[in-house]
C-alpha cells in the first residue's frame, strides 16, 4: 500500500519583519531615501509628523488613518508652539 502524499514544506526560512534597524515602512519611498535621513534635520514636532505621514499605509498592523491623525497631532502641536513664540515677540 502506498503512503499518502503530504505537502512539502518550503526550505526557505521566513525572515521576520524588521522593526528596529531600517524597517521597510521607512525605506519604501520611491526616492530611495530613508525617513530618518530627512527628519533628523527637522524640529521634533515637524520630524515626528513627517515620520507618520511617510509611513502612513506602509507599517504592518497600523491604520493609514491613524498615522495621518498622529502626524496632524504633531503639526497642531508645532503650530501652537510657534504661535506662542510669536506672541512673545510682539
Amino acid at each position: 500500500m502506498a503512503k499518502p502524499k503530504t505537502k512539502r514544506r518550503s526550505k526557505t526560512k521566513r525572515v521576520p519583519y524588521e522593526k528596529v534597524n531600517h524597517p521597510k515602512h521607512y525605506n519604501n519611498h520611491p526616492s530611495g531615501i530613508e525617513c530618518i535621513d530627512v527628519i533628523e534635520h527637522l524640529s521634533f514636532n515637524v520630524g515626528s509628523a513627517v515620520k507618520y505621514f511617510w509611513r502612513a499605509g506602509l507599517k504592518p498592523g497600523e491604520s493609514t488613518l491613524e498615522d495621518l491623525k498622529k502626524g496632524l497631532w504633531y503639526i497642531n502641536r508645532e503650530i501652537q508652539k510657534v504661535s506662542k513664540e510669536l506672541e512673545k515677540k510682539v
